[in-house]
């Protein structure tokens, strides 16, 4: 389990935090997603579970033991994190990059044994980008380049999978099919921190929500708990109606045209 517990995180040379005392547990067998507006301090979080940015106080938590006392490569084996951007220095094949998701597990001169080649093959299948094994990561369209970055952190394991905008560049079949396979993954226990802008998906999936608005928590529950018109209208600084889900119920929110618009 990862536990954020009053993190602080400020930017060198900003003149305020960019995540303000924010508390909140990723349990295994649940989806827990973050949301809110740009600059919010959504992937503030993942780049500090990335050991990229240093916390200024409080403490992120794996497990009973604090994030700093831990060797990077035993973080690496209990969570797989998926961030927003990246791009390799040089283009790999499809398959290699996807076993380098094994890295942790083994050592640069280990080479891949019957349990790496089990992991990237169920990663593959789950993923669904096996028709990818014969290009390279610079022949991948947008959408394809985040489904293969998937399938890297699925081969990787752990407890934990962390998704910076997973669905980004992703068309609609493929965006429901990473939000499923995130349910079918939490369902057999794995916990699942998600960062979406995709609110009317996480309100579909998650189980639980951490609203976020100028680096603090705006709201903090169940999808009907935070999915409020009046909550977000405040914090998205738009006019808004949140609906229902004819098909499962869920919330649905619905952005209005502006105010004095025809």
């Amino acid at each position: 389990m990862i536990r954020f517990d009053n993190v602080v995180l400020q930017y060198p040379q900003a003149p305020e935090p960019a995540v303000k005392g924010v508390s909140f547990d990723v349990p295994p067998g649940r989806i827990t997603a973050v949301v809110g507006p740009n600059g919010s301090g959504k992937s503030t979080l993942v780049r500090a579970l990335l050991g990229r940015l240093p916390l200024a106080s409080g403490q992120i938590m794996l497990g009973d033991r604090p994030l700093s006392a831990l060797d990077r490569r035993d973080v690496a084996t209990q969570v797989a994190v998926v961030p927003q951007r990246e791009e390799p220095v040089f283009p790999l094949p499809v398959p290699d990059y996807i076993a380098l998701g094994r890295y942790p597990h083994g050592g640069p001169f280990s080479g891949r044994n019957a349990e790496d080649r089990a992991a990237i093959a169920t990663a593959v299948q789950r993923a669904d980008v096996a028709v990818f094994a014969d290009r390279s990561t610079d022949q991948l369209s947008g959408g394809e380049w985040q489904r293969v970055r998937i399938a890297r952190a699925l081969a990787q394991g752990g407890q934990t999978l962390v998704l910076d905008e997973p669905t980004t560049f992703l068309d609609i079949a493929h965006e429901m099919a990473v939000f499923e396979l995130l349910d079918a993954l939490a369902r057999e226990g794995q916990g699942i921190l998600l960062v979406s802008h995709q609110l009317n998906l996480v309100a579909r999936f998650a189980d639980h929500i951490v609203l976020l608005h100028r680096g603090r928590i705006a709201a903090a529950g169940s999808p009907g708990d935070v999915m409020r018109g009046e909550v977000l209208e405040r914090v998205y600084e738009w006019p808004l109606v949140v609906s229902r889900d004819p098909a499962i119920g869920a919330p649905v929110l619905v952005p209005l045209r502006g105010r004095g618009s025809r």
